[in-house]
């Protein structure tokens, strides 16, 4: 199997190197390159092609938000993980509807980040579990003020926890046994029942129930 080729941006050179060194140690992780800023990020995400990108977020010159918005419009086939140390949900949903499938903080064990790489490698969403937490106490502070996923029937849950996880209509339809068009109209009707209408809006909503775990366990079999 050919490891995952990744890219790491941080403009710290302590911080550069202590993550080539925790990456260089996991067997199916390969760093293909290196930069200290926004626009080197881009450059060499199109250059490279990497699996993955791990970009801090605050970076001089172009920051971690809209290197991500350029690299998923150069190379979309490219995942970016966020690597911070802004644990609130600001930070979060902003990178998020950037187009990035994954954030963790750099204040969390090396193992997440190596765990992180390889979910979002896997076309999977990842949270990171500490920032998890207080997303999830202040969702349920003001619960009356976001839909309830009680409206939805079974399947539709179903359907929204692979939606979230990055499963696109054709691995949903195969794991449910279901066409594909019977998973865009259960995408249509979660979509009116809830008001979600991207993918961001639908991966926070998902972190807000608990169902994205830094272990996997909430994800769909």
């Amino acid at each position: 199997m050919k490891p995952l080729r990744v890219l790491i941006v941080d403009d710290h050179g302590v911080v550069l190197r202590g993550l080539r060194d925790v990456l260089e140690q996991a067997d199916d992780i390969e760093v293909v390159a290196q930069g200290r800023d926004g626009n080197e990020a881009v450059h060499l995400a199109c250059e490279h092609r990497p699996d993955v990108a791990v970009l801090d977020v605050s970076m001089p010159k172009t920051d971690g938000m809209e290197a991500t918005k350029l690299i998923r419009k150069c190379c979309p086939e490219v995942s970016v993980l966020a690597l911070t140390r802004h644990d609130d949900r600001a930070h979060l949903n902003r990178m998020l509807q950037a187009g990035a499938t994954g954030y963790v903080l750099k204040q969390s064990p090396a193992a997440d980040l190596v765990r992180a790489i390889r979910t979002v490698a896997s076309g999977q969403t990842y949270v990171d579990p500490i920032l998890a937490g207080p997303v999830l106490s202040r969702s349920a502070r003001t619960r009356g003020a976001s839909p309830s996923v009680d409206v939805l029937s079974s399947r539709e849950e179903e359907v929204l926890r692979l939606i979230a996880w990055g499963h696109s209509n054709k691995s949903i339809g195969k794991k449910l046994d279901i066409s594909p068009r019977t998973v865009e109209t259960y995408r249509s009707r979660i979509t009116t029942k809830l008001g979600l209408q991207t993918r961001a809006e639908i991966v926070r909503y998902a972190v807000t129930q608990g169902w994205l775990s830094s272990d996997g366990s909430s994800s769909p079999e």
